[in-house]
């Protein structure tokens, strides 16, 4: 399977090389580049996939080859969006022009048909003739140029749908890689025997603490107070305001404290991502608790430093357990859903693209940010980049 998913990455990064140098710089063969370097990410990710297994801690360098496959979706899933936008300008160009370029085909269709002494031919005479001659001389030019943007708009809608083809084909193939990765990941974390141990297994006063709790904001400030006997990491996090990364791939739903359909506030970030999406700890921090909790679902809280704590809701599976220091780009999870089967992954992502927005993002991770017995927005300290859209 992985010989087959490489083999297909190779073919599509082939195809849009030769799509790239067989056609003029225009939208559509932009977006085809962007996809290129795409295929390229998502080929060298799956191809890191036995360097792995075999690594000697595999919980990294399984995550890193996880995060690289979704970051080469994102990336190609935007080159995909804006091709098929290309593809749809041009499709309504056509439909809005549809009578005009009817005539000028039918007009090219006759000087290409006809013999010109034919079309010269006036019964007025030599100089209604000769005026003829004049009038087509003018007007032939113009209409092989409206001709020849036809066909260069054409030749455009073709890259499109040759991308989507190549597209849907490589993905398939390659699903199976990043769901043998996942498997291996949860295995690898449970197995990991290099993790510092900050405290024991949860408390009797986490236990005690959980069930008393009313809210996430309760249980929050109760883990705050908790009394531990090694402090969080000593990195600068308040130095990385503003800098931290999102803790997966997706799009921003709702900002901080903005209400939702059901009239609800939250003050947190609720991110839509795709089905079995990786998540991971953006700064080191000390798991102080894991599990579930009310109906947010299963809830890991981490301390990055004192008095901070990063809230991560919404995962169907967790890693790690309570008193671990992960390091900074470290698993805590997994989102829950299912992706298609192979056959028809590659076809549904390539129509998802094409929609674009949260299309296909049927998850939701909620993040929060807390200080002390304050929420802060998270848009003050993580970074949107092109892995998160806005």
């Amino acid at each position: 399977m992985k010989h087959a998913s490489v083999l297909a990455a190779a073919t599509f990064v082939a195809l849009l090389g030769w799509c790239s140098a067989s056609a003029a710089v225009t939208p559509a063969n932009q977006a085809v580049a962007e996809a290129q370097d795409a295929a390229a990410q998502l080929r060298r990710s799956m191809e890191k996939l036995a360097e792995a297994v075999s690594a000697d801690d595999q919980v990294t360098a399984l995550t890193e080859v996880i995060r690289g496959y979704e970051q080469g979706l994102a990336a190609l899933r935007e080159g995909l969006r804006q091709a098929s936008a290309r593809e749809a300008e041009l499709h309504d160009r056509f439909e809005a022009e549809r009578a005009r370029l009817a005539g000028v085909l039918g007009a090219m269709s006759a000087l290409r048909q006809s013999p010109e002494t034919t079309l010269l031919l006036h019964p007025a005479g030599a100089l209604a003739n000769t005026r003829t001659g004049m009038i087509l001389s003018d007007v032939t030019p113009g209409l092989r140029a409206e001709a020849e943007r036809l066909q260069d708009d054409l030749d455009e809608i073709s890259t499109v749908r040759a991308l989507q083809s190549a597209a849907a084909d490589m993905l398939g193939s390659g699903l199976a890689s990043v769901q043998e990765a996942r498997r291996l990941l949860a295995s690898a974390v449970t197995d990991r025997s290099t993790m510092p141990v900050r405290f024991g297994e949860a408390p009797e006063e986490l236990q005690a603490l959980r069930d008393a709790a009313q809210s996430l904001e309760d249980f929050a400030g109760g883990i705050d107070r908790m009394e531990t006997d090694i402090g969080p990491p000593m990195d600068d996090f308040e130095g990385a305001q503003g800098s931290l990364p999102l803790p997966v791939v997706g799009t921003v739903l709702r900002p901080y404290d903005e209400q939702d359909a059901a009239g609800v506030r939250r003050p947190g970030w609720v991110i839509a991502t795709a089905p079995a999406a990786l998540v991971t700890i953006p700064w080191p921090a000390t798991i102080r608790y894991r599990g579930p909790l009310l109906d947010y679902g299963n809830v890991m809280i981490a301390e990055p430093a004192r008095g901070y704590l990063l809230i991560f809701a919404g995962m169907a599976q967790l890693f790690g357990e309570v008193g671990d220091v992960l390091q900074a780009g470290d698993p805590v999870g997994l989102m829950g859903g299912s992706e298609a089967p192979a056959q028809e992954f590659g076809a549904q992502f390539v129509a998802h693209a094409a929609r674009g927005g949260d299309a296909g993002r049927t998850e939701t991770l909620y993040l929060e940010l807390r200080k002390d017995k304050e929420t802060l927005d998270p848009a003050d300290w993580f970074v949107l980049n092109p892995i998160v859209e806005p």
